[in-house]
């Protein structure tokens, strides 16, 4: 998943012992997931998506069928702004050091036939997934950190740990329950110009002072061009406030507000990066 993650738990047994048992737990979770959804392990259910020809179909593993089945709704709701397929853009219009290029009108339209989460369909009663192009991209990086922290939450919770935040990387952030006599989780933002409250609830950012011109838009097929803004969205899971946050550098701000209306415990922020 390319990030670091913490875990920070406010245990109210006071049991350093039992916290970090929980904590190494978590972390062996997260290395499992990563085994089961990194489209660059020959061992993962996303990479043999990736060595599919078109009408050709398996049957993956529960946490790949959870981030398909998510991407594919999401796809739906955010009219195409998000989307998974997307993988073949960034080796076209960005270098291995980052840097953009320009590409021709023919490797583009080659590059079109392979992308678009309407290529590829699930099965939920027998949990399999069909491609309908060849040779197709999943990649899952701009959810599955999210999905990470929301299984490692569910362990946690396994464990009878009930107040805790979770954070990859900076960009996605799940806090569960509140600090010892706090109501919530404080959490700071775009380098502490921003400050939200968490309980229950996730945030997650996207933007391009770290990674450059690194999201594309899958409904133009091209970048999304570098802005000086940050991209925030809230959610009650971190593996939708992961892909909304992406979706959002793509939509305008009516189609942004009239999503958060659609779904409770669902907001945008936008902040200068």
């Amino acid at each position: 998943m390319a990030t670091t993650f913490d875990v920070f738990i406010n245990h109210d047994d006071a049991d350093e012992t039992y916290a970090a048992q929980a904590a190494s737990a978590v972390f062996e979770e997260i290395r499992r997931l990563e085994d089961e959804l990194s489209r660059f392990r020959a061992s993962s259910d996303i990479y043999r998506l990736g060595q599919l020809k078109a009408g050709e179909s398996i049957i993956v593993g529960m946490a790949a069928w959870d981030c398909l089945s998510l991407a594919k709704a999401m796809h739906q709701e955010t009219n195409g702004a998000f989307d998974i397929t997307i993988g073949p853009l960034m080796s076209l219009f960005v270098t291995s050091e980052g840097e953009p290029r320009q590409v021709s009108k023919d490797v583009l339209d080659q590059a079109r036939q392979i992308i678009g989460s309407h290529r590829f369909d699930l099965d939920e009663d027998t949990m399999r997934v069909t491609v309908h192009a060849s040779d197709m991209i999943f990649d899952l990086g701009a959810m599955g950190k999210g999905y990470a922290l929301d299984q490692a939450a569910d362990l946690l919770q396994d464990w009878k740990v009930a107040n805790f935040v979770l954070n990859a990387g900076d960009s996605t952030i799940l806090a569960i329950g509140a600090p010892s006599g706090k109501e919530a989780w404080p959490i700071t933002l775009g380098g502490g110009s921003q400050r939200v409250t968490l309980v229950n609830r996730a945030v997650s950012g996207s933007g391009f002072a770290v990674k450059g011109a690194h999201i594309m838009n899958p409904r133009l097929f091209m970048p999304v061009p570098i802005q000086n803004r940050r991209t925030y969205a809230l959610a009650p899971t971190a593996a939708l406030s992961d892909a909304l946050s992406t979706a959002f550098m793509v939509m305008d701000a009516g189609e942004i507000q009239a999503l958060c209306a659609r779904y409770d415990g669902v907001e945008a922020l936008e902040l200068e990066a």
